[in-house]
């Protein structure tokens, strides 16, 4: 059976956008914005990551082509399911829409997969103008956002030894394994499950070729890797 929050597009040049997002009128809101402008459709709105992600992978009809996923959402974090989507479905184009400005979780969104990270103050027309930018390449911020994009990258310096291909987020992940953190103390700290911690320590093992924590700490140390 076809899903009813999800439909073909009537104008193929259309830009197909799907919404994720947990207050009802916030969503709403969002859906007629999206339905009364110019070049845009509205192709399935969910109140929930679960619901998106369920919604999304047994579509039978035409995938949106941006999705809008706040992360402050109840169950599956935005940020935990952005990271799904995009492994799932890299050619989706993934921008948060939150009230939430801080570094770390700005960080987080640009790591996992984000494309774009906008404030839900942001004004109807700049939103719009940001789903344009998006699909024509660009990676759209509200300007208080970029202003902090640019203050963590002047922050950010690169290990002295970069050989072992760390991503930045399995450098942030190695980082809370050597300032004592277990699965479940970083899983909270990031805003991500044990299983997603899980899963990339594996990879962190197989690139420093470790087979335990205290061998990961202790190279991490050794070779300045944070």
């Amino acid at each position: 059976m076809p899903d009813p929050t999800l439909h073909n597009s009537p104008a193929s040049s259309a830009i197909r956008v799907a919404i994720v997002e947990d207050r009802p009128e916030i969503r709403e809101g969002l859906v007629q914005i999206l339905n009364h402008a110019d070049g845009f459709d509205c192709v399935g709105n969910y109140g929930s990551m679960e619901e998106a992600l369920t919604r999304l992978q047994s579509a039978s009809s035409a995938l949106p082509h941006v999705i809008l996923i706040d992360i402050g959402l109840p169950g599956m974090s935005g940020l935990e399911g952005i990271q799904i989507l995009h492994e799932r479905q890299p050619q989706l184009l993934l921008v948060v829409l939150t009230v939430f400005d801080d570094d770390e979780r700005i960080f987080q969104a640009l790591c996992v997969g984000a494309a774009g990270y906008l404030l839900k103050k942001t004004p109807p027309e700049r939103l719009l103008a940001s789903l344009r930018e998006v699909v024509a390449g660009g990676a759209p911020m509200s300007p208080e956002v970029a202003r902090r994009v640019v203050h963590l990258f002047r922050k950010f310096h690169p290990p002295a030894q970069a050989e072992h291909d760390l991503t930045p987020h399995e450098t942030r992940i190695l980082k809370l394994l050597v300032e004592g953190h277990n699965y479940k103390t970083a899983a909270i700290e990031l805003g991500v499950s044990v299983n997603t911690i899980s899963f990339h320590v594996r990879h962190i093992y197989e690139k420093l070729q470790v087979h335990s924590k205290s061998e990961a700490v202790s190279k991490a140390l050794r070779n300045k890797l944070i």
